[in-house]
């Protein structure tokens, strides 16, 4: 990237949540900011904080579907023709989907990877042509600490972010000779509008034999997402990461997203899945 002047960023998902909050660092960090969202009427909330923290100038609403190809495209035209550059694009748009296996429609499985996989997959192929042709650009991707480990209730939302954490690894060694660098951050669970929307979709159905199971988890995401983190600290760390001159390649937070990755590796499988079932049912 570029120091000497102020960069361009591409936002995706950004009505509210991680992707608005991150808008306004980045902003605030002296980037220009085209903040994707899928409806522009959704924008308020948006423009209230970005006014609030005194960029509203370096914030731009576009209206963008990730699933739509064409939308995609258009946007991206947009930055090309207005600002001939693009220094980093961070992929955050994205939804969460839950529920028994066994019980979750093949159409909610293939909406969850529309938009989390194949939404930031069309997105990043269009930017790259652009990062490549201005000589570099960074690339942060948004996972999730259920993108290194599988929680019972949550396989569409695991299997997407287990899904982009492959796609980013290939990514980084594929774009380094261009001088593009790849970026993954694994939130833990934070209060952001993201898992209301989950908790929607993970009922519990009387009849179903995995009922006893899915109260628990329910019970425990709720408390888990009530109790976490505040996503300021998300943006921050974004914002950090934009504007060093050498990022790692995997961030996580907080401090019990690393912990709960280490004791994956280190105990063995069977353990660490006792452990999770014994937290649910405690």
């Amino acid at each position: 990237m570029d120091n000497t002047i102020d960069g361009i960023a591409f936002v995706t998902g950004c009505s509210s949540g991680f992707g608005l909050l991150i808008s306004v660092e980045l902003a605030r960090k002296g980037f220009t900011v085209l903040s994707g969202m899928r409806r522009l009427e959704d924008k308020d909330s948006l423009i209230r904080a970005a006014c609030m923290a005194g960029v509203e100038s370096s914030i731009h609403v576009v209206e963008l579907d990730v699933m739509n190809e064409e939308q995609v495209h258009e946007v991206v035209q947009q930055i090309q023709e207005q600002y001939g550059r693009l220094d980093l694009l961070v992929n955050n748009a994205g939804s969460a989907y839950g529920g028994m296996i066994e019980e979750v429609p093949l159409s909610v499985w293939r909406q969850q990877f529309e938009v989390n996989f194949m939404g930031m997959v069309s997105v990043t192929q269009a930017v790259l042509p652009l990062m490549r042709e201005g000589n570099g650009g960074r690339i942060i991707q948004m996972s999730s600490i259920s993108g290194g480990v599988g929680f019972p209730g949550f396989g569409p939302y695991a299997s997407s972010k287990f899904a982009l954490e492959g796609f980013s690894e290939c990514l980084a060694m594929e774009v380094k000779q261009f001088g593009i660098d790849v970026v993954l951050v694994e939130p833990g669970a934070y209060g952001t509008p993201i898992w209301g929307k989950s908790f929607s979709q993970l009922k519990s159905i009387s009849t179903s034999p995995y009922k006893g199971l899915l109260d628990r988890i329910l019970q425990y995401s709720q408390r888990s997402a009530t109790s976490g983190g505040d996503p300021m600290d998300v943006a921050l760390l974004i914002a950090k990461i934009a504007t060093i001159p050498s990022p790692g390649f995997r961030y996580r937070i907080p401090k019990g997203t690393t912990l709960t990755m280490v004791a994956k590796y280190v105990l063995p499988t069977r353990w660490f899945q006792r452990i999770i079932l014994y937290y649910l049912y405690k």
